[in-house]
C-alpha cells in the first residue's frame, strides 16, 4: 500500500522521519511556506517530546504531559502538513520511497531524516537492564518507579545492608544530563523528602556521580565544570572523576580511578555516559552507502544533504557535521533546531530554482542546572553561575516548550515547587510490585560485594 507518492502531484512533497527538535522545527517552518509544498511527518509516537527536561519526570518534578505535546496538536494550522504515526523500517532511494510497518510506503521529493539518538553502552548492552539511560518518556517514568521504589523498600527492611544498598544512587557519566539528575536526586533526597519516612533518614542516602574524565561538564570551560563541581559536592553529592566504569553485575557497579579499583553496591543505577545513533543510521548506511562515524552518525554534507544524494537530508543528534569548527557539532536542541529551520529554507530555494544559502550553526552558550539556585551557563563572551544562571536556565527552557500551555503548567509547578520543595509527580506506577519483588530478590540472593570479572569500556 502507498500513500503520498511523490509522483501523484506537482507539488513538492517533503517526507520528514522524526518529530524531535530537528523534524518539528523544519515540518513548522515550511507549513508557513509561501513555497508549493507539502508536508508529511512521521514518528512513532503522536507528541514531540521537550528531553531536555526529561529529568525531571525521573525524579518527580513534573509529570509526562507538561513536557510533551501532540504533534498533530502543534501542526494543525499547518494545512498543507499531515501526521503520519508509524515506524520506518527502510528507505528506497532509487524510488524515492520510505517504507513502514504494515507495508504502507510514502513517496517523497525531498526525505529529512531526524531520528536521534539512543543509549550507548560501548559494547556492554548487557547493562542496560541495571542501568537504564534517559531518552523517552517510558525511560523516565522507569526511572521514577525505581528510584521512589527503592526508598519504599529501604522503609521496610531491617536488614542494614540490604538498606545500605537501596540508599545508594550511582549516575553514570558527568554530562548535562549526568550532573542535572545526580543534584535533583540530592534535592530529593536530602530535602523533599527528608520527613516522610518514618523508618529512614533519606538525608542519609548516597548519591554518587562517576565520570570518566577529569572533570564533570567536559564541555564547558573549566572554571564552569569546576563550580558544577563544588554546586554538587554542596548537595551532598560525591563526585568521582578519571573514574571509568569496568563492569555493571548483580546491582555493583565496579569501577577504575587509576589502578585502584572500587565497588559500589546500589539498587538503582542510571546511564548517562554515552549516545549511539538510531537504527535509521544503518539504515542510511546500507541503502545510501553513507559514511557513519563510530557511533553510527551520518556524515553529512555541508547542506545537511548525504553524498550523492542531495535530496536526502539528515539533521539533528543523528548528524555528523563536520564543516564548522575543529570538532562535530554538539548533539543538543539548538543544533537540531537550526538546522531543521536551515533544511527547510533550502528546500524552498531548490523548489524555486534558486541559489540555497549555507548552513551556519550559531552557537548562543550552553547551560545546565545543578539544583536550586545552582546552575552555570556559558554564553562565549559571558561565564555565569549560581542564582543568575539559574534564572536565566529556566526562563530559556520555559521559552523553548513548544505549546503556551505547557510554559504555563511548567510555570506554576516550577514555583510552588520552589517555595514548598515539594514534587508533586512522585507516582509509582506500573510495575511497582514486580519492582520490589526484585529488591526483595537481592536481600534472598544475598549482596556479593567480591571482586568480579570485569570489562573494559571502549
Amino acid at each position: 500500500m502507498s500513500l503520498n507518492t511523490h509522483n501523484e502531484s506537482a507539488i513538492h512533497h517533503v517526507v520528514i522521519i522524526g518529530g524531535g527538535f530537528g523534524g518539528l522545527y523544519a515540518a513548522q517552518k515550511l507549513g508557513k511556506s509561501k513555497v508549493p509544498v507539502k508536508i508529511t511527518l512521521i514518528d512513532k509516537r503522536n507528541f514531540h517530546l521537550f528531553q531536555p527536561l526529561l529529568y525531571q519526570v525521573a525524579t518527580g518534578s513534573l509529570s509526562p504531559a507538561d513536557i510533551a505535546s501532540p504533534l498533530r496538536s502543534v501542526l494543525s494550522e499547518n494545512k498543507n502538513t499531515s501526521v503520519v504515526m508509524g515506524e520506518v523500517l527502510d528507505i528506497d532511494p532509487q524510488g524515492q520511497v520510505v517504507k513502514l510497518k504494515n507495508h504502507l510506503d510514502i513517496g517523497y521529493d525531498s526525505l529529512i531524516v531526524a531520528t536521534g539518538v539512543s543509549h550507548h553502552y560501548f559494547g556492554n548492552d548487557q547493562w542496560s537492564e541495571q542501568a537504564p539511560g534517559l531518552k523517552t518518556i517510558e525511560d523516565a517514568i522507569n526511572i521514577r518507579r525505581r528510584i521512589l521504589s527503592a526508598f519504599e523498600a529501604a522503609e521496610k527492611t531491617h536488614d542494614r545492608q540490604f538498606k545500605e544498598a537501596l540508599m545508594n544512587f550511582v549516575v553514570i557519566g558527568g554530562g548535562p544530563t549526568g550532573v542535572e539528575l545526580a543534584g535533583t536526586l540530592a534535592e530529593l533526597a536530602h530535602r523533599t523528602l527528608s520527613n516522610e519516612f518514618t523508618n529512614i533518614d533519606t538525608k542519609q542516602a548516597r548519591i554518587i556521580l562517576i565520570e570518566g574524565t577529569d572533570r564533570v561538564l567536559p564541555p564547558y570551560h573549566a572554571d564552569l565544570s569546576e563550580a558544577a563541581k563544588q554546586s554538587l559536592l554542596k548537595l551532598g553529592v560525591e563526585v568521582k572523576t578519571s573514574a571509568m566504569v569496568t563492569n555493571i553485575e548483580d546491582h555493583v557497579v565496579t569501577f577504575k580511578c587509576g589502578e585502584q579499583v572500587e565497588q559500589i553496591q546500589a539498587q538503582t543505577i542510571l546511564w548517562a555516559a554515552g549516545v549511539k545513533a538510531s537504527a535509521m543510521g544503518k539504515v542510511l548506511g546500507d541503502r545510501l552507502n553513507a559514511e557513519l562515524d563510530r557511533v553510527g552518525r551520518v556524515v553529512v554534507q555541508p547542506d545537511m544533504s548525504i553524498a550523492n544524494y542531495p535530496n536526502i537530508y539528515v539533521i539533528g543528534d543523528l548528524a555528523n557535521y563536520p564543516h564548522q569548527g575543529d570538532r562535530p557539532l554538539p548533539g543538543v536542541a539548538p543544533v537540531a533546531m537550526q538546522q531543521g529551520e536551515y533544511v527547510a529554507h533550502h528546500i524552498e530555494a531548490k523548489v524555486l530554482e534558486r541559489e540555497p544559502a549555507k548552513f551556519k550553526y550559531w552557537d548562543f552558550g550552553s547551560l545546565a542546572v545543578i539544583g536550586r539556585h545552582e546552575a552555570v551557563v556559558d554564553f562565549k563572551f559571558l561565564r555565569l553561575k549560581g542564582w543568575l544562571a539559574w534564572f536565566i536556565w529556566t526562563f530559556v527552557h520555559v521559552y523553548y516548550l513548544i505549546e503556551f500551555d505547557n510554559k504555563l503548567i511548567v510555570m506554576i509547578q516550577w514555583g510552588w515547587n520552589y517555595f514548598t520543595h515539594r514534587r508533586g509527580a512522585r507516582l509509582i506506577t506500573g510495575r511497582y510490585l514486580q519492582v520490589l519483588e526484585e529488591m526483595e530478590g537481592i536481600r534472598a540472593g544475598g549482596l556479593n560485594l567480591e571482586a568480579k570479572e570485569t570489562a573494559n569500556v571502549a
